[in-house]
């Protein structure tokens, strides 16, 4: 473990103790003038949080850590079982809470949690079209049957889990067909991605790509990438299958490939030049996590290439972009960029940032239970 990572930890460790005390078992979403706006228990981001508590606290033992995650777990069981709020973000939700959990400390209340949540996931999977459906109608007439889209990568190991967990292989089963679909679908030839995908809901067949939260229905959005890359490689590491880490590999090297010199992405890789100011350190924390995921499962000297490129996007965020000494930020990493065509949440530390660069250097110290392995 390199000094830098070493004191990162225990910066991160000492500015949570401080915003903790604020944050408490709430759901933080974005940043805006250094506050972290909380958000309702449904909302998807409300795993991030805990999750990055649950990590923090193998290194550090902090049991107010523990105390909050666990808070956080039992609030969301009102979204648990008031299912209208439930999307494809289940995952996101309760393989960083409950999984976690479990993991970590058994307990009969987080592992029945997490089938819940994995039952309710399996739920959404469209036979035709071999996706998990995204989002539900949120306003009336809308129709949104036939979307899937590439975050949902993060969401299948949940389904891992619960297959491993409980010995019955219908949940892989769906998870394979889903990433199956990932790789038809979203992963150009150049491992650049695609954010969303319209299907018949009634045919299988695809309608329409469409942009989303990158700037075009083929441009390069940076955290769908990241999201893809991570993915995929959390995919190979419970299926031990070449497809999935060839792709995961094939997204990386296109992500490596279009990094500026300070090794942060920019929101979306094929936007125009006048707004390629705003980066989007969110997708740079992801993208690290998972070139560290691919040197897991390859074999040196590839694998040192993998943890090199990682490790200089994880260093560049603490030494370009972190905010871990200023008192008037609660977040960890800034310049986030959650949606830049609906203006929303630009240029701001953002949970899932923070999340995923406490899950990079988590990676780098070795020891800790990562929640989607």
């Amino acid at each position: 473990m390199t000094m830098w990572t070493q004191e990162a930890w225990e910066k991160t460790v000492a500015k949570v103790k401080r915003t903790s005390e604020r944050i408490g078992a709430n759901f933080p979403h974005a940043s805006q003038g250094g506050t972290y706006g909380l958000e309702e228990p449904g909302w998807w981001t409300a795993g991030f949080w805990p999750g990055l508590l649950w990590l923090l606290h193998d290194g550090s033992d902090e049991e107010k850590f523990r105390k909050i995650a666990e808070q956080c777990e039992e609030r969301l069981d009102e979204v648990l079982d008031g299912y209208y709020r439930l999307d494809h973000d289940i995952g996101f939700m309760w393989t960083l809470t409950s999984v976690a959990n479990y993991k970590r400390n058994g307990g009969d209340e987080s592992r029945r949690r997490a089938f819940k949540a994995a039952n309710y996931l399996v739920g959404r999977f469209n036979l035709q079209g071999n996706y998990i459906r995204a989002w539900n109608p949120w306003s009336e007439g809308e129709d949104n049957a036939g979307l899937a889209i590439i975050d949902c990568a993060m969401n299948v190991p949940l389904l891992y889990w619960a297959s491993r967990e409980s010995g019955d292989p219908r949940y892989k089963h769906i998870a394979e067909a889903h990433m199956g679909t990932v790789l038809r679908h979203f992963i150009r030839p150049d491992g650049s991605v695609r954010h969303i995908v319209r299907f018949d809901p009634h045919t299988g067949e695809v309608v329409e790509y469409i942009g989303g939260q990158g700037y075009a229905p083929e441009s390069a959005w940076s955290r769908g990438a990241s999201w893809a890359l991570h993915g995929l490689a959390l995919a190979a590491h419970h299926t031990g299958r070449q497809d999935y880490l060839d792709a995961a590999k094939r997204v990386a090297h296109f992500f490596v490939s279009q990094l500026e010199a300070d090794s942060v992405p920019v929101w979306d890789f094929r936007a125009p030049e006048d707004t390629k100011w705003l980066r989007d350190s969110s997708a740079g924390a992801c993208a690290a996590c998972g070139l560290l995921a691919i040197a897991d499962l390859v074999s040196e000297p590839e694998a040192k290439s993998y943890r090199q490129a990682g490790e200089r996007i994880l260093e560049s965020l603490y030494r370009n972009y972190g905010a871990f000494e200023d008192e008037n930020e609660e977040g960890l990493i800034l310049h986030g960029t959650s949606h830049y065509p609906e203006r929303k949440n630009m240029d701001v530390p953002l949970i899932y940032g923070d999340y995923y660069f406490v899950e990079g250097l988590a990676r780098l110290r070795g020891g800790h239970s990562i929640p989607w392995e």
